[in-house]
């Protein structure tokens, strides 16, 4: 293991910026972040416009089958998870983060008019697929530009402040959809063609406002790992990257697929179609509002603790929607602690990694564990639809809880080896070792 110069290191420079402050103050989030929070805001806004159209565009605008339906979805859901790996190597050799990002942004940009022409199930599945690989190559390059940019014990809250832009345009593309709709036409071909435009306009931002290339590595620190897929493979054999992995893999196996969450509080409240889309919104509004105080607490106490936590919320979710109780208060519970989880797991787990992966290697580090997460999110989902046809809703979710229940307890035993690495290092020094 290598630790990195302090004088060729962002976090380390951040680290003193803040300590300049003087006591009490906290440094302000970086330029770098709040661009990216931009890039991802308007992204989100093209991409959940798209999101929230596409089954009726399929299903009633193109005639598919459920089963032509059921296969694309799983194609848009996790396909990218095998391409993070490949936008991690990429943007670590050079140094290339934005660039890489750049390319995933433009290719998902891209595919938004191609919907259009697109008529037949193999068509849509490769522009769907093309869409998913532009997702998996931005998003451990964008990361990693978070987290080097960033100084260590504040990492949390500037994931959180990047993670609640992302969520407010995950909130504003559906509404915006929702008033295309209702105003144009041609309802879909205007969708998708705003939705190209403003993804255009996202790539402008990055490409304007983030830097190009972090300066850690410009010149690399003496003795900081070559960027290969030899070396990024070998950050599993880090006991504290390892250990981190098995975590979210573990926890992953029992993250039932947000649509199933909505579909069981339909089934539960008797919510008519109609209400129904305006379901996901409940949980971004929840993400939005926590994703920057959870990122703080996380800073404070740990962020080992507070992802642990944010899984005890998903439990919760899980009992809600397994009782027998009665109430209109439940869907806005259920749907608060929806966000929660969100909010207490997505950026909290992204800076607890960034703790324990070198510079050199961040973004294959940060690859590293998305990836083993989203393949077990993505096998949850199968197993868990397989369970529901097979033995109902609450069988499935009994199932579904209870594995996450023996998970939970698995990767509360999977501690960190460094020392203090349960908890956010306030002082001293930033090394590329720190823990997280």
């Amino acid at each position: 293991m290598y630790v990195a110069d302090s004088r060729s290191t962002p976090a380390t420079a951040a680290t003193a910026a803040a300590r300049d402050l003087g006591p009490g103050r906290r440094a302000a989030v970086a330029p770098t972040v709040l661009a990216l929070g931009t890039v991802s805001l308007v992204t989100d806004v093209s991409s959940e416009m798209v999101t929230a159209v596409l089954p009726l565009y399929l299903v009633a605008g193109l005639g598919l089958s459920p089963l032509g339906f059921g296969l694309l979805d799983g194609v848009y859901n996790g396909f990218s998870a095998l391409v993070r790996l490949v936008g991690g190597h990429l943007a670590d050799r050079g140094g290339r983060h934005k660039t890489v990002a750049a390319l995933g942004y433009g290719l998902s940009a891209l595919c938004k008019p191609l919907l259009l022409m697109a008529g037949s199930l193999p068509l849509i599945g490769a522009v769907l697929a093309a869409d998913r690989t532009g997702k998996g190559l931005r998003t451990a390059p964008r990361d990693a530009l978070i987290s080097l940019a960033s100084p260590e014990e504040s990492r949390g809250r500037a994931f959180g402040v990047h993670r609640a832009m992302d969520t407010a345009g995950a909130l504003i593309g559906p509404l915006v959809a929702f008033l295309i709709l209702r105003q144009a036409a041609e309802g879909y071909d205007a969708v998708f063609t705003v939705s190209f435009c403003v993804a255009a306009i996202g790539v402008l931002v990055l490409l304007l406002f983030v830097p190009s290339r972090p300066r850690p590595l410009t010149v690399p620190p003496e003795g900081a790992p070559r960027a290969s897929l030899k070396a990024a493979l070998g950050l599993l054999r880090v006991p504290d990257v390892r250990r981190l992995t098995l975590t979210a893999l573990l926890l992953g196996l029992a993250t039932v697929s947000d649509s199933f969450v909505y579909l069981l509080l339909q089934r539960r409240l008797g919510v008519t179609d109609h209400w129904f889309a305006l379901l996901p919104l409940g949980t971004a509004a929840a993400f939005l509002l926590l994703a920057v105080p959870l990122g703080r607490l996380a800073d404070r106490v740990g962020r080992r603790r507070v992802f642990l936590g944010g899984h005890g919320a998903l439990l919760l979710v899980y009992g809600a929607l397994l009782s027998g109780w009665q109430s209109p208060a439940l869907p806005f519970l259920v749907l608060a602690l929806h966000g929660g989880f969100y909010a207490a797991t997505d950026g909290v787990l992204m800076a607890a990694a960034a703790g324990c992966v070198p510079a050199a290697l961040r973004s294959s580090g940060l690859a590293l564990v998305q990836t083993g997460q989203a393949l077990a999110r993505f096998g949850c989902s199968i197993a868990f639809g397989a369970a529901w046809t097979a033995w109902g809703d609450r069988w499935a979710l009994g199932a579904a809880t209870a594995v996450l229940a023996v998970c939970a307890a698995a990767a509360f035993v999977l501690r960190p080896t460094t020392p203090g690495a349960a908890a956010a290092p306030t002082t001293g020094t930033v090394s590329e070792e720190s823990p997280a």
